[in-house]
């Protein structure tokens, strides 16, 4: 749990940067909004590439393993990007970013999965989820002491070169986590079933069949009902994440200490979201914690986009991040539930990866409508579809709460 929770939390940090220095790359380079949401979506859509891949991955050769290897990446990319000098150079390094940002999610929610029993699991996914606050956190603080200390055109760069640093020890936090027993047995099943195929000259059993039975029944109603969910949640979050601190500066006329308040604001309810939906996870059931926390972010964010500064829209901050990043808490428990030992990183990887990949349009989307209705209108209208989209979807799946995660536990179970 500690590693998975401070290897997201870098993840958090790492991603949340890049929306903070919208702004300033808007006015020190020209960009337009589009131009700026094309870069977000392009780091999202190879996310769910590599979310998928690492997936894949930790299936065959471990999820300890390629944890790491998602850690080194995506830090190294997101340090690379304070290098860079024009739209283009920061389209493609954002865009390999996302490789590796999309992995980390997928390796680290199967590993604390397999690792917690039943009964806890949807409190332990949630704890972990909700790293996410402190690094989303780290760089609204890092936003503001970089603006205050440094000249425009350096402080977005030294934001990103600090990317890199946690990373040290997150490699070393994970050089000491063992493959849950879980992995462990089913590995040894799967080398038993080869050895035994080889002798009897079969045709031995491919880690491609493996990941191809996600998309055949059983499995295959539960791949398409948890891709839909995470397609309405991914959306909705990234539409109203990328965009805010550009709204609370472009329509709301902010300062960016003023930003800085209002998205800290937002943080600290998001991190009382993920702990609460962490708990109600376990208590009230995956599908009906989905269900409540979109239906109350639908009408937020409506409330917060159409509200002035001076009518309470710091205030309705709290609760805005307490249902769209509390809603999360039960993603990785809920997905784990739904697959087999031997492609439950395939199943997880997909689902996400798939709904991250969809859901990546959104900002580039909202970017290019805003030339023709206000950018809190465009935000409004795009989240409260996603969330209409999560609340049938959740409605469609089965309840998985307390189910046991073993070598033939899965969907059909």
């Amino acid at each position: 749990m500690l590693a998975a929770y401070a290897g997201y939390g870098l993840d958090g940090f790492d991603f949340m940067a890049y929306t903070f220095i919208i702004p300033t790359l808007i006015t020190l380079w020209g960009m337009s909004k589009a131009e700026a949401g094309y870069i977000a979506s392009a780091a999202l859509v190879t996310s769910a590439i590599g979310g998928w891949g690492a997936g894949v991955l930790a299936d065959r050769i471990g999820r300890v393993r390629v944890l790491q290897l998602t850690v080194l990446w995506f830090a190294a990319f997101t340090f690379l990007s304070g290098f860079t000098q024009s739209y283009g150079q920061l389209l493609f390094i954002r865009a390999m970013q996302g490789f590796g940002f999309g992995g980390e999610w997928t390796v680290g929610s199967v590993l604390v999965a397999e690792t917690i029993e039943a009964r806890h699991r949807g409190k332990a996914a949630g704890i972990v989820q909700s790293s996410w606050s402190v690094g989303w956190a780290a760089a609204a603080l890092a936003f503001w002491a970089a603006n205050l200390l440094l000249a425009a055109d350096l402080s977005w760069r030294v934001i990103l070169w600090a990317g890199i640093l946690p990373a040290l020890l997150i490699i070393y936090i994970r050089r000491n986590v063992s493959e849950p027993a879980v992995y462990r047995e089913m590995r040894s099943r799967r080398m038993l079933q080869t050895a035994s195929a080889a002798a009897n000259s079969a045709k031995t059993a491919s880690e491609t069949a493996h990941f191809l039975s996600i998309f055949r029944p059983p499995l295959l109603r539960n791949t398409l009902l948890a891709t839909s969910l995470a397609t309405g949640m991914l959306a909705a979050y990234y539409s109203v994440t990328t965009w805010l601190p550009t709204f609370l500066e472009t329509e709301r006329h902010l300062s960016v200490t003023g930003r800085t308040g209002y998205l800290l604001m937002l943080i600290v309810g998001s991190l009382a979201g993920y702990l609460t939906s962490a708990w109600l996870a376990d208590a009230l059931g995956r599908r009906r914690n989905f269900m409540l926390f979109a239906a109350c972010g639908a009408v937020l964010i409506l409330i917060y986009t159409h509200m002035p500064v001076s009518g309470g829209m710091l205030l309705i901050g709290f609760p805005l991040g307490f249902f769209i990043l509390g809603i999360f808490s039960g993603m990785g428990a809920c997905f784990a539930e739904l697959f087999p030992s031997p492609v439950r990183g395939s199943g997880q990887g997909f689902c996400y990866s798939m709904g991250r990949a969809i859901g990546a349009a959104c900002p580039a989307l909202i970017g290019a409508w805003s030339t023709h209705v206000s950018l809190g209108q465009s935000i409004g209208a795009i989240t409260v579809g996603a969330y209409a989209l999560v609340v049938v979807s959740a409605w469609a799946l089965p309840e998985t709460r307390g189910r046991v995660l073993g070598i033939e536990a899965g969907a059909a179970t």
